[in-house]
């Protein structure tokens, strides 16, 4: 009934794709922490009873808690077999797996196998897999050569990133992948747990051709509150740039567009105005929050520019060493301008690097 695992991620995730299914059984807050990509949260105890069936095995004795568990692992699969499962067909195949590949994956597949379906467990359960993401992004060496594509706030880079993958380029968002736009007023909502991050950030570092390089925007060690993975931010910090500049002007023009959540929040963007205070004193953080509050969004955008991220952005680059750099300009950021950009940073990915 088991999968084995193979000794790479890539094996393991061709090999789950085989499957109609992935249910992960574990209790919910373990799903939330971290799970594998495309798996099904369907718990057979809840968290509740899991602390319950715990308890139960310390305190008293292994028998009744293996006697507990078991009736809530039955009454829970009946829930699930009796809700989303229910209309499956006979020749429906799932991969089911718990923590470790113990029991809750194996009562559960045993269940589903019983009722006809071609149920598997997997070897060693979620460790496995987590065993593997943590191997390649911290043991093993970046699989491709990277070019990080750079340039100061409102250069457009991750919108350039992202036609660049359009075009067929090998390219990683870790914004994306982390939610968050990189700077203290580019929060998107609730950063994923560091353990998704990495999961989400494995599978695409699986995936690369080696053959060919990645593009990745260029960022310091943390994006938001996660941490990039030290053999990723090693192979960043040897890359190639390719560096946009833009006139202030122009940048303001394309972050008013960009950061329309907060343009259209005058709330939200008081608040993250706020967060500069320690970085930039109350009096100048007064003024851009009154720019704020009149709607003057292109002179905030531009000021901001000139007064805090151009400033931030030269100390970084001044104590750290940079790899071999080129210069595209651009006077403008515009739709079409942004597609020109794209074609260009894919003219220069394709060159072999000096």
């Amino acid at each position: 009934m088991h999968v084995i695992m193979g000794f790479e991620l890539k094996s393991l995730i061709d090999g789950v794709s085989e499957f109609d299914m992935v249910i992960d059984v574990r209790s919910p807050s373990e799903f939330a922490e971290d799970h594998l990509p495309g798996a099904v949260s369907m718990p057979v105890l809840s968290d509740a009873e899991r602390a319950r069936v715990g308890t139960i095995y310390t305190q008293e004795s292994a028998f009744k808690a293996r006697k507990v568990g078991a009736a809530l692992v039955a009454r829970n699969s009946a829930r699930h077999i009796e809700g989303p499962l229910a209309e499956k067909d006979g020749g429906w195949r799932p991969l089911v797996y718990c923590w470790r590949g113990g029991q809750r994956s194996a009562s559960f597949a045993s269940i589903l196998s019983q009722i006809g379906w071609r149920a598997k467990t997997v070897d060693g359960g979620y460790s496995s897999y987590r065993r593997l993401v943590v191997q390649l992004l911290y043991d093993t060496a970046f699989p491709s050569s990277v070019v990080l594509l750079d340039g100061n706030t409102g250069t457009a880079k991750t919108e350039v990133l992202n036609r660049v993958a359009a075009k067929g380029v090998q390219a990683i968002n870790l914004e994306g992948l982390a939610n968050h736009r990189g700077s203290v007023l580019g929060g998107q909502g609730e950063q994923p747990s560091q353990k998704w991050f990495e999961s989400c950030l494995a599978a695409e570092v699986a995936a690369l051709d080696p053959d060919r390089p990645v593009v990745i925007e260029a960022e310091s060690s943390k994006v938001g509150r996660l941490s990039v993975p030290p053999r990723v931010f090693e192979a960043m910090k040897a890359a190639r740039r390719i560096r946009i500049e833009a006139p202030v002007r122009a940048r303001a023009c394309y972050l008013t567009r960009a950061y329309q959540d907060l343009v259209s929040d005058k709330v939200l963007l008081i608040e993250r105005l706020d967060r500069l205070q320690r970085l930039q004193g109350r009096e100048r953080v007064a003024h851009w929050k009154a720019l704020a509050e009149a709607g003057s969004y292109k002179a905030l955008a531009e000021e901001l520019i000139r007064d805090h991220y151009d400033p931030r952005y030269a100390k970084v680059r001044g104590r750290r060493p940079m790899g071999p750099e080129t210069v595209i300009a651009a006077e403008r950021l515009g739709d079409k301008d942004l597609d020109q950009l794209a074609g260009k940073v894919g003219e220069l990915v394709s060159q072999p690097g000096p």
